[in-house]
């Protein structure tokens, strides 16, 4: 058991740093040099750093996310104390220091192509796709999120409704920073791409397996769930409305990659079962996601 957790939370932090390197890659080089400010910390660096004195001083769209996101995570604990945690400090600094390196050493003087819609795609997919790595893993990169939890601690607001107003404001104000309307559109066209992309891609991950099964031998297949699968199940008895005989019905739920090993055993035990196999992403309790 030892053994399995640790393995699971390496795996854990391994996967959240991938996430945060392709939300870094995403915002570096797609999302900075055309001026697509989505949300997020990393959209109000790109607006600062777009304006004149930035350049007159200096200040990268890296240093400023650095430093907004050191002041937000100061702000964090001050206000929300234990909810700031270590993996959101952690996720938080190791973004700002991957901006930073990208600057240092692949130094950028406009966009890769030019072709706005094409990095546009690739800004959302990297930095959706990071987000939602982080979120499945119960962390996030801070900034705007820590935002979003303190104006949900002292106004009515839920975090996601405070999240989705901080970055429309963001994303609205590209359109008096850059005074171009098309980067202000493809800026509020990302921000709400983003939220469709990342929404799929949870729920992508998040996604379970539903079985309904309807057999004469019950024993056996709860048999194999529960030692096996290491799922529980829930069996009641049933009544064929056509030959009138008796059955016992099976619900279980199990993750993707255990449905086919448990098709493929139902049908061995009783090749005359009824299953139906139903996709999921909202399953909650014991060995899926927690009840809050």
């Amino acid at each position: 058991m030892i053994n399995k957790t640790r393995l699971k939370s390496i795996r854990d932090f391994l996967i959240i740093n991938l996430g945060l390197l392709m939300m870094a890659v995403g915002i570096y080089f797609f999302k900075a040099p055309n001026g697509f400010a989505t949300g997020g910390v990393s959209g109000v660096g790109i607006l600062l750093a777009h304006l004149p004195f930035s350049a007159k001083l200096g200040i990268t769209q890296s240093i400023y996310v650095m430093v907004i996101n050191v002041i937000l995570l100061i702000l964090g604990v001050i206000f929300l104390g234990k909810r700031c945690g270590l993996m959101t400090i952690y996720c938080s600094l190791a973004f700002s220091f991957e901006n930073f390196l990208f600057e240092t050493f692949f130094p950028l003087d406009g966009p890769l192509t030019d072709s706005p819609i094409l990095e546009l795609i690739y800004a959302i997919l990297l930095t959706g796709i990071g987000a939602a790595l982080l979120f499945r893993n119960n962390a996030s990169s801070g900034g705007t999120d820590i935002v979003a939890l303190i104006l949900k601690k002292y106004t009515p607001l839920n975090v996601s409704t405070a999240l989705l107003i901080t970055d429309f404001l963001i994303a609205a104000s590209t359109f008096i920073v850059y005074g171009d309307i098309k980067v202000g559109l493809y800026s509020m066209l990302g921000l709400f791409a983003k939220i469709f992309v990342m929404d799929d891609i949870l729920d992508s991950m998040n996604m379970c397996k539903a079985f309904t099964i309807v057999t004469t031998k019950a024993k056996e297949i709860d048999d194999y769930i529960v030692n096996e699968l290491k799922h529980g199940a829930t069996m009641y008895k049933a009544e064929g409305v056509y030959t009138g005989e008796a059955k016992e019905v099976i619900i279980t739920v199990c993750k993707r990659s255990e449905a086919l090993r448990l098709r493929v055993k139902i049908k061995q035990i009783d090749p005359n079962s009824f299953i139906i196999i139903t996709k999921t992403s909202e399953i909650m309790g014991k060995g899926f996601r927690s009840v809050e």
